[in-house]
């Protein structure tokens, strides 16, 4: 017996979900050199244009100079370094909570949270649409793990009532691949009622929803009892990387105590945490960068819908515009990254199957002008492919 995996990846070739790696060879940023070619790039998750910010470069570039480079060990060895501490405290005051503990990635503390909270005998209850990260999380958790439909607190209530044990309901806050938001107020009264745990994964909220960029949960002026664990990366809109839990003084206890990727998981390194400091700072006071995004955002959405392009129910900076099949949405990246347009393809096992799309990201980096090339590039390259061809 022997591992067929030419065929594997012949058959993944052949239904035009094959992927490769394009090869960045310029930092993050609107304008960037990708396989050779410079490009327009609107497929990156720097939702405030931080990731090559020049303070927060200075941030690593002095962090690294006192604090030395490798984290050296797990926290709880001798790897929980100041500048660690420091940016805990600091996620713990964004998110108006007690505590916050720093992960390494955003899969480790989606992984970390739900394991820890829950296992054999209990039950976990999550969107259909939630992240990979938070789908592998329930299934490795052990507890009995089912889905409800997409941001609907019916199905979800319905779902509750047949729960055992201690019960966790997990939703993304923003969905990567949709753009549209949870309703969160509706999920946290259903989850309440029934004296389940409400988990929020935040990735892509942070930073561009909320007044002070505080994500979902400022946006809907919510509290620690309506949401008691927060999850937030900072490898998207605060632009560096890592991730973190916001929650109550025994919720970041238990994770400490029983959270396997955080035990076991070297400390990232301690100039990273300096930067992200920094990131924290902008993020928090130049109320511009949010401002100008939701500009670009409407824009956007009034340039697509002129040209007749089917978008999804979102306001957030995550644009995707719906294709259907993956063989025409490849082709319509290929001819937009021939005009020196950058957006990616997304194509299943990612979304389901019949909803391949475009995914556009706007950042407050993007310009107006910037803007509108891509919205041209948009209208020319959807004319000369023509409608879809009809399957009846």
């Amino acid at each position: 017996m022997s591992f067929d995996l030419a065929a594997r990846l012949a058959a993944r070739r052949a239904e035009n979900l094959y992927r490769q790696r394009p090869l960045l060879e310029s930092p993050q940023g609107p304008e960037v050199v990708v396989d050779g070619q410079p490009l327009l790039a609107f497929c990156n998750n720097d939702y405030l244009g931080l990731a090559n910010h020049p303070q927060v470069i200075e941030a690593w570039r002095a962090g690294a100079s006192r604090w030395g480079v490798g984290g050296g060990a797990s926290h709880l060895v001798i790897g929980h370094s100041t500048p660690h501490h420091e940016l805990e405290e600091a996620l713990a005051d964004l998110t108006g909570r007690p505590r916050a503990l720093l992960f390494t990635t955003g899969y480790m503390a989606n992984l970390g949270a739900v394991t820890a909270l829950v296992g054999q005998g209990d039950t976990v209850l999550e969107d259909r649409l939630n992240h990979a990260s938070l789908l592998d999380a329930g299934l490795l958790s052990g507890a009995r793990f089912n889905r409800y439909l997409h941001n609907d607190a019916a199905s979800l209530a319905n779902r509750l009532e047949k729960a055992t044990g201690n019960t966790l309901v997990v939703t993304d806050g923003v969905f990567s691949m949709d753009g549209d938001i949870a309703d969160l107020p509706a999920l946290a009264r259903e989850a309440k009622a029934k004296g389940a745990w409400l988990m929020v994964d935040d990735a892509h909220g942070f930073g561009p929803l909320g007044a002070n960029g505080g994500g979902i949960v400022e946006h809907f002026g919510l509290s620690q009892e309506d949401v008691p664990v927060l999850v937030g990366t900072l490898g998207k809109a605060f632009g560096t990387a890592g991730a973190f839990v916001a929650g109550s003084e025994e919720l970041i206890e238990s994770l400490i105590q029983f959270a396997r990727p955080y035990i076991y998981t070297t400390s990232q390194p301690p100039a990273l945490a300096c930067a992200t400091l920094k990131s924290l700072e902008l993020l928090r006071s130049e109320h511009w960068r949010r401002e100008h995004l939701n500009i670009l955002i409407r824009q956007f959405r009034q340039g697509a819908e002129q040209i007749g392009l089917e978008l999804m129910d979102s306001f957030t900076p995550i644009q995707p515009i719906m294709i259907g099949d993956a063989g025409r949405a490849v082709r319509l990246s290929q001819m937009l990254r021939e005009r020196g347009l950058m957006v990616t393809a997304i194509r299943p096992p990612t979304v389901p199957a019949g909803s391949a799309r475009l995914r556009v990201t706007l950042t407050a980096a993007h310009s107006e002008a910037q803007v509108q090339l891509l919205l041209n590039g948009l209208a020319d390259c959807f004319a000369q492919l023509g409608p879809e061809p009809s399957h009846a």
